[in-house]
């Protein structure tokens, strides 16, 4: 692999002798990794090996169509590279997962550290992913939704819209735009762009965005910083401005020798010649308990343009949601209804009083006059009701309805079903005499063939 000049030559002066073992590793196929969702079991890879930081990782020996498997579509795991799930193993050493933490993930899409962050925390608090992107957003939704837990919100703000929330957040993740040199040997492209200009256009951003980010963790709280670059003015040096601004002191991790991580004096370097991984750095720092934050609240209705279902309509949706008491539903102007759990209102609340470009909750489906039409996200949530119909495919079926084909069937029954594959639900179906209407979203099906 050609790789810059400059890059190279910083390269060999901070590795020394080690140069030789990284270049190689570059020119090495990268590795194949997954993380499983644990809301979601499934018997996907069963004789993967784990990574060894993150309990639901898996290296696979070698890449399958992912877009040709179901378990993927439905949510049952994510392909995420093995040496960003260290994210968990830092969130588990300085955050005590058990309490109900409001988290950020400042620069989310598509979504891995998100899902990660969701099956941290089990269900208590919850996780706002936001991109500054706007293109970006709709595939960060479908992560999100496919991951199923109704303790999230998606957001498209720049950083600095969230001015109005200081001190209000338990953790924030900024996993940086940075220059990508620890994925030259997944992403070509990466090398190709790669220039010091560019290198410092990177540590102004991330700058900027810290400016922002530090006053949003309040008092004992985490800031996680992380990026794909062995840079130090990227890295390193960001986490040593950002200490020097005050209100900030580095958190130390323990490691394991056989894991290759390098401990840096601020942070964490991943190495590809080192750890079975692409290029990444991370580094934990806690807010000093001393700090002042900014008071957030305001006295704005956050949804003052959403209707609050009454007790009758809320009675029409328990055939389709499990613990439906746990939920405050609402239909939003375009008519669609959404279910907010009741113990993030008010958190939902506040952050709705500051940004504008937000989703809350779970979206469920809509009311057409008498009858309930539920929504795909719906149909992949841990919310959905455990005892409402469903068909049971196999494989070759399954690929069927994800083509968004419709086909015969001589399943007994009318009415809305569950498409299942091994346990996972895919999506909805409305069973009809002798055929199906298949209700997959057009944006979801799959275009392989």
């Amino acid at each position: 692999m050609p790789l810059p000049e400059i890059f190279t030559e910083r390269m060999k002066s901070w590795l020394g002798t080690e140069y030789p073992d990284f270049e190689t590793a570059l020119g090495q196929p990268p590795p194949v990794s997954i993380r499983y969702n644990p809301a979601k079991p499934s018997d996907r890879f069963p004789d993967s090996a784990k990574v060894p930081w993150h309990p639901s990782g898996r290296y696979l020996p070698e890449r399958p169509s992912f877009t040709l498997d179901p378990a993927f579509h439905g949510g049952a795991y994510y392909v995420q590279e093995p040496s960003s799930m260290f994210l968990f193993e830092a969130l588990r050493q300085t955050v005590d997962l058990t309490k109900k933490l409001r988290v950020l993930d400042l620069c989310a899409s598509p979504g891995g550290k998100s899902t990660l962050l969701l099956s941290a925390i089990h269900d208590k608090g919850f996780v706002l992913a936001n991109e500054a992107i706007r293109s970006r957003v709709g595939a960060l939704n479908q992560n999100m939704a496919k991951w199923g837990h109704p303790n999230q919100a998606v957001a498209n703000h720049d950083p600095a819209d969230f001015a109005g929330l200081e001190g209000f957040f338990d953790v924030v993740l900024i996993d940086a735009p940075c220059s990508g040199e620890g994925l030259f040997r997944k992403d070509p492209n990466a090398v190709n762009e790669w220039s010091v200009k560019n290198l410092e256009l990177c540590s102004a951003r991330q700058q900027r965005i810290l400016q922002t980010a530090k006053n949003l963790v309040k008092p004992g709280g985490v800031l996680v910083y992380s990026t794909c670059t062995f840079n130090p003015d990227e890295n390193e040096k960001n986490m040593e401005w950002l200490i020097a601004e005050g209100g900030f002191e580095h958190c130390l991790l323990q490691l394991e020798e056989s894991w290759g991580i390098v401990e840096m004096e601020k942070g964490y370097q991943f190495y590809p010649h080192k750890t079975r991984g692409e290029g990444f750095y991370i580094a934990c720092l806690r807010k000093k308990e001393d700090v002042q934050a900014s008071r957030f609240y305001q006295n704005l209705p956050a949804f003052k343009q959403w209707r609050r279902l009454g007790s009758k309509e809320v009675a029409v949706l328990e055939p389709w949601i499990k613990d439906v008491g746990q939920f405050v539903f609402f239909e939003k102007p375009d008519q669609m209804i959404t279910a907010v759990p009741e113990s993030q209102l008010e958190d939902f609340e506040t952050i709705g009083q500051v940004l504008s470009r937000r989703a809350f909750g779970l979206n469920i489906g809509v009311f057409k006059k008498k009858d309930f039409v539920p929504s795909h996200e719906l149909a992949l949530s841990l919310a959905v009701h455990p005892q409402l119909p469903f068909m049971a495919m196999d494989k070759d079926m399954a690929i069927s309805y994800l083509r968004k084909e419709n086909f015969l069937t001589d399943a007994k029954g009318r009415g809305w079903h569950l498409a299942k594959l091994n346990g996972i639900n895919l999506g909805w179906m409305k069973l009809l005499d002798n055929r199906i209407n298949n209700y997959l979203p057009g944006d979801w099906r799959i275009r392989m063939k």
